[in-house]
């Protein structure tokens, strides 16, 4: 996740006022200072020392080196005293954090900006993001990306009971699951399912509901990190099994009630067979979390929201 993801969170009152947790990403330009680097002048505006960065509405500010103007020359002690006088111009007005974007090419000037009290946020590709509180206080920034999330997909065969099952190829043990993997980064849970689904096992399928999330903390497969396993409910399009050979051992249509009781599987696995057999049994409205598209209010954008179904008299 970029630093221009991250969101802002109330915090409780403290002494009478509601904190936040300010985060990036800028939405208003700061004013642009002239500064002298090395030997490169950069723009002159009205005379004072100072990086060019952006603020946000909480009083944050991002400064990205990569942005035109700092000479890609530039040495660690220049930009110290550069970042020196920035860091004095900021808490004048009342900033309350700094972000700094560092290209890998500049690396040097992180150090330098760990000598002002910056630590290292999060890093991606070929850029660092630093951070430093300006506030009163305890930090109340927000910390980086904490788990990853994995989706397994239940394609059903309503027809006669059956479900798409595996056997990971690496696993210590041979259990029956189904088919899963990561989401990418910006791909919808169900789109997860339905091409991991495909990858792993060749069968085609479209996406019904969401069943179950399971939280581990500590996870091994997750650098020590948390792990989101989610179970989704899917449709076969397709019957025909071409599974892949580098990731499983075996790739069967399982009746859901033997599923349920043999014990060549995981816990999960059981419960949610058991639960799919329910669903089977008295309707799957009982046990689908279905998914609708919303606009968000803020962003402009739209979400998914996962919820059982609302009677039609009361979506309105």
């Amino acid at each position: 996740m970029a630093a221009s993801a991250f969101v802002y969170k109330l915090l409780p009152l403290v002494r009478g006022k509601c904190c936040r947790k300010p985060v990036c990403p800028a939405r208003t330009t700061v004013r642009v200072f002239s500064c002298t680097a090395g030997r490169s002048q950069l723009h002159q505006v009205k005379g004072s020392g100072a990086l060019t960065g952006k603020v946000d509405r909480f009083g944050g500010v991002t400064v990205n080196l990569a942005d035109p103007g700092l000479p890609a020359d530039i040495s660690e002690s220049s930009f110290s005293r550069l970042l020196k006088d920035s860091l004095v111009q900021w808490k004048a007005e009342g900033k309350v954090a700094v972000w700094l974007r560092v290209p890998i090419s500049l690396s040097r000037c992180a150090a330098a900006a760990s000598t002002h009290g910056f630590t290292f946020h999060h890093a991606k590709d070929d850029q660092a993001v630093l951070s430093l509180w300006l506030g009163e206080g305890e930090s109340r920034l927000p910390g980086f990306a904490t788990h990853q999330i994995g989706v397994a997909g239940a394609v059903v065969d309503e027809s006669n009971g059956k479900v798409l099952v595996v056997q990971d190829k690496n696993k210590t043990k041979n259990a029956w699951k189904f088919p899963g993997g990561l989401s990418d980064p910006g791909e919808n849970i169900g789109a997860t399912a339905v091409r991991e689904v495909f990858e792993e096992t060749g069968v085609r399928s479209e996406f019904r509901s969401l069943l179950s999330i399971r939280q581990q903390h500590n996870h091994p497969g997750a650098f020590g990190m948390s792990d989101m396993y989610i179970i989704c409910r899917l449709s076969p399009l397709t019957y025909d099994i071409n599974f892949c050979t580098q990731e499983c051992l075996r790739c069967e249509w399982l009746d859901l009630a033997e599923l349920a009781k043999t014990n060549e599987t995981t816990p999960i696995t059981t419960r949610i067979a058991r639960l799919l057999l329910h669903g089977l049994e008295q309707g799957f409205d009982k046990i689908d979390l279905s998914m609708e598209e919303l606009p968000a209010v803020y962003s402009g954008m739209f979400y998914q929201l996962y919820h059982r179904q609302l009677p039609l008299t009361l979506k309105s």
